[in-house]
């Protein structure tokens, strides 16, 4: 059930933050390019927006931390196993393990540097300079985000070792969507 809740809360932040983010520079762009039109100049130059590439910046930031969470629970996540496949299952498993283990502990490295950062932070009275937004909680992505990496490569390590199975990211599958084996595979088949 928490792993549930957890799974969609992170694609949940994810995905606000990417859909907030476009619409914002959406925005920022027409108003940067409609003040040049005669018609529209009045009604645009009294809306100051010149904190959106900040914050587009920002939760492009936290959306890349999350995102990269995302990444290890799903399989996306780019790697080179030509020499893995080709050792025998015990050593490869051995191996993959390490990787596994080894990605968490560079990730909680990571996170446990940050969150001591971002302590040292709150000592202060840092702010964003266009948002000002204390300093703190714009870098906390980064022990939040690397943690719960760490976390997600513990969780691909206990399948791993428990089934052997990794976690394998399938463009040709959508949720929701089933296809049938008799299916054509291009345009023209039958």
């Amino acid at each position: 059930m928490f792993l549930r809740i957890l799974d969609r809360l992170e694609e949940i932040i994810i995905t606000s933050l990417m859909g907030a983010a476009t619409i914002l520079i959406f925005i920022s762009v027409v108003h940067r390019f409609g003040t040049g039109v005669p018609l529209l100049y009045p009604y645009l130059i009294g809306i100051h927006i010149s904190w959106a590439q900040e914050l587009c910046i920002y939760m492009f930031i936290w959306m890349a931390k999350f995102g990269a969470a995302y990444g290890v629970r799903t399989g996306i996540h780019v790697g080179v196993d030509v020499l893995i496949i080709r050792l025998n299952p015990r050593w490869r498993k051995r191996v993959v393990l390490f990787g596994l283990l080894g990605g968490a502990l560079f990730t909680f490295i990571v996170g446990s540097m940050g969150a001591k950062f971002v302590c040292e932070l709150m000592a202060t009275d840092q702010v964003s300079p266009d948002l000002e937004l204390p300093s703190w909680i714009v870098y906390s992505c980064i022990p939040l985000g690397s943690y719960l990496m760490s976390f997600r490569f513990l969780q691909v390590t206990w399948t791993y070792w428990k089934t052997d199975d990794l976690p394998h990211h399938d463009a040709t599958n959508i949720d929701g969507i089933e296809v049938s084996p008799k299916a054509p595979i291009a345009l023209g088949e039958a």
